[in-house]
């Protein structure tokens, strides 16, 4: 058994084309060289127009064997014969690997050349065109939402209780969280985030209170003083519950209310206390210590993890469901705005370039390594048999022209022997 291990891989029907398609060439190649032999033989000897023919006829012959030699010498040894210089790409095909391996990566995996075929790639609008037909956005969130109720489906709650015991919390021990949500709470309230999450507050407080008028009453009477006359306590308690009503409509419905101003003037002294006033600073930590120690806060993340995570495979198991219907919006909105933003499709392409140039610059010698590896598993008159099945049909036109050119060389040169002599 060789040393090299043999890959032969199974003929396709695009092969057996091939090996037809070649065939026939070295049939024409072969024809052309018996037709000269012919005329040569049928003319020997012969003077005046004929001598041109059978010059012609002859330098064919030589034109037709001496490419027939080279193009036969890259495959094989000519006549089997062990002619230096000959079976070329058997004898060196791990060196002519080496070669393509470098050719490869010096033309073609370069910064320049990617990122010019990244813009003419013109990725972003691309997708943008197939994201803003409906069926296709539709298409893409199905797969996205199967593959991602999978993946959440694979994940065990040992690997939450380890992740969060083992990393999440000796980290968050380490690590300073005041600072940490001085400047989240400071970019939130600067950025007015937090302005819907309170409008979603109101306006389900405010939905709660209306639809459930005996809980609030019973809540109240509870706080009533018990030496005040029962008709006088249920006389305050009704019309604190529609001041209450009204005032949480009042806030509800008005953006600049004093109560939302409040708020935002809370929220922003919290932020600068968390970022710069020790006191605050110091009572956050002593408050992220004790929920760090206390011995269910493992437990209670993986819990809180399993119902989160039901409720996204549920969600997302829906076909006509809340969460891809939403994501399919989404997703036609966004690529609308990328058909008609120049600028962020520009931004997206050259990020996709970013990519593929960081992908190269640290993968390029493993990716063009392939070739080399690969070539070099190659048995060397497999390799041979298959590059000839390639390209070993075009190379047939080299003895086919030079048996045309040879043919047309030596009339030429008789006519100058004749000239001369």
């Amino acid at each position: 058994m060789s040393a090299t291990l043999e890959m032969i891989t199974p003929d396709t029907d695009a092969d057996e084309q091939r090996r037809r398609g070649l065939r026939r060439m070295r049939s024409l190649a072969v024809g052309l060289l018996g037709f000269a032999a012919v005329v040569y033989v049928a003319t020997l000897g012969r003077h005046g127009f004929w001598g041109f023919v059978n010059a012609g006829a002859e330098a064919s012959m030589v034109g037709a064997i001496a490419d027939w030699f080279a193009v036969t010498a890259l495959f094989k040894h000519p006549l089997g014969l062990p002619v230096p210089h000959t079976a070329l790409i058997p004898k060196r095909k791990d060196e002519l690997g080496k070669s393509l391996e470098e050719f490869v990566g010096e033309n073609f995996l370069q910064e320049e050349i990617i990122r010019d075929r990244v813009a003419a790639a013109t990725i972003s609008l691309r997708v943008a065109r197939w994201l803003s037909v409906p069926e296709h956005a539709k298409r893409a969130v199905d797969e996205v939402a199967e593959v991602a109720v999978i993946g959440l489906g694979r994940v065990r709650d040992e690997h939450i209780e380890e992740l969060f015991r083992d990393v999440l919390v000796p980290r968050f021990r380490e690590e300073p969280i005041a600072p940490i949500l001085g400047s989240l709470l400071e970019e939130t309230v600067r950025d007015r985030l937090h302005h819907g999450l309170v409008d979603l507050a109101l306006e389900e407080l405010h939905r709660w209170l209306v639809e459930n008028p005996e809980t609030v009453a019973e809540l109240l009477n509870e706080r009533a003083p018990w030496w005040a006359p029962p008709r006088l306590n249920e006389a305050v308690i009704s019309r604190l519950q529609r001041e209450l009503v009204t005032w949480v409509g009042e806030i509800r419905a008005d953006p600049r209310h004093h109560a939302r101003l409040a708020l935002d003037s809370m929220l922003e002294q919290l932020a600068q206390d968390l970022l710069h006033d020790p006191e605050t600073q110091e009572g956050t930590e002593r408050l992220k210590q004790r929920l760090l120690d206390q011995p269910q806060l493992v437990a209670s993340a993986v819990s809180l993890w399993n119902a989160l995570r039901r409720s996204l495979q549920a969600s997302l198991a829906d076909p006509d469901g809340a969460v891809r219907t939403r994501m399919c919006e989404e997703t036609t909105a966004f690529a609308e705005r990328l058909l008609r933003d120049d600028a962020l499709r520009a931004r997206l392409d050259g990020l996709a370039a970013d990519a593929a140039v960081f992908a190269v610059d640290r993968y390029g010698a493993e990716l063009t390594a392939v070739i080399t590896h690969t070539v070099e598993r190659w048995d060397g008159k497999e390799a041979a048999r298959r590059i000839e099945l390639h390209v070993g049909r075009d190379l047939q036109f080299i003895r086919i022209n030079g048996t045309i050119v040879g043919g047309l060389v030596g009339v030429l040169i008789h006519t100058v022997s004749v000239l001369i002599g």
